[in-house]
């Protein structure tokens, strides 16, 4: 059995998968599959892995069955109901690992008290520039539950491929296939807060390709399908730490000054809904959310004000 499953969802990506592919096949460590799950792609992506299929047997390449809802997230679930190893990691079909990516996660995973260990993902536009830094001297620090609010607020990016996890953290714990953006930053803080530790390395090991037709291009253009999908992680987040007493007045502030911007839809009512408060803890609520605007236009002039 392998050590590490690596999942690779795709769809449509012939032109620079192969890429990707190489940066997984230079990889120090080598005990490891790759499992290619293809999300209904149309292109000639399976001819362009073919001989990397044929002549590596690391590599497994999969269609998505039926069982699976379309989009990343049935994907990925699909690729965990596959896996064979004791360490799942998720690599896009357009990106670049580090080749020390495996070899170091395994190695902080190799201590006891630890079921994942975070990275630092960078971003690069045009070609890649391969010039790796292999030092192995790095600085550390421990993440459990009390780290939720910074991960949340994205303080402490949790990236999709930048976490290397133990295969036991997805027993109880799946994508949520019907959301089609921030469903890594949903599920993963669903798993952190039901007591789950690790370790964050300051080392980059892996490199996300930018550009505008991916997932996280589309929301930052305003797509609705992707604004919809966050609003309803943004809903699922404040359900789940509702219910394990979790969610604290920071948090609830912070979000419901962050609903200010899913109006359409109706983000706030769905957050206080969900909450079952009491009528005068609601009504207050209501007064923060009906004055926000006013006080976030004076906050921002102090702010001009104050430079």
């Amino acid at each position: 059995m392998p050590k590490v499953s690596i999942i690779m969802a795709t769809y449509n990506r012939a032109q620079c998968i192969l890429e990707s592919i190489q940066s997984i096949q230079a990889q120090i460590f080598t005990d490891w599959e790759c499992l290619i799950i293809n999300d209904g792609g149309t292109d000639n992506t399976q001819e362009i892995l073919a001989p990397i299929l044929e002549q590596d047997i690391r590599f497994k390449y999969f269609r998505r069955t039926p069982d699976y809802q379309k989009g990343l997230p049935g994907s990925r679930n699909y690729g965990l109901d596959l896996a064979k190893g004791d360490y799942i990691i998720f690599f896009d079909d357009d990106d670049i690992a580090h080749p020390q990516n495996l070899e170091l996660c395994v190695f902080e995973l190799s201590k006891k008290d630890v079921s994942f260990c975070r990275y630092i993902r960078d971003i690069f536009t045009g070609d890649f520039v391969y010039n790796f830094d292999y030092s192995k001297t790095y600085t550390s620090f421990y993440i459990d539950c009390h780290y939720i609010e910074r991960i949340l607020k994205n303080e402490l990016l949790f990236n999709s491929c930048a976490v290397m996890w133990r295969k036991e953290c997805f027993k109880y714990h799946r994508f949520d296939e019907n959301l089609m953006y921030a469903e890594e930053w949903e599920l993963y803080s669903r798993i952190i807060s039901d007591g789950v530790k690790g370790i964050s390395i300051n080392k980059s090991l892996f490199y996300g390709r930018k550009h505008a037709d991916s997932n996280t291009g589309e929301f930052f253009n305003n797509n609705p399908f992707r604004r919809a999908s966050n609003a309803q992680a943004i809903y699922l987040v404040v359900k789940n730490l509702k219910e394990r007493n979790m969610l604290s007045i920071e948090i609830l502030r912070y979000f419901i000054q962050v609903s200010l911007q899913y109006k359409e839809f109706n983000l706030f009512e769905r957050i206080i809904n969900t909450l079952d408060l009491p009528k005068i803890e609601g009504l207050k609520w209501r007064l923060f959310y009906a004055h926000l605007p006013l006080r976030l236009f004076f906050y921002g002039i102090w702010k001009k004000v104050k430079k």
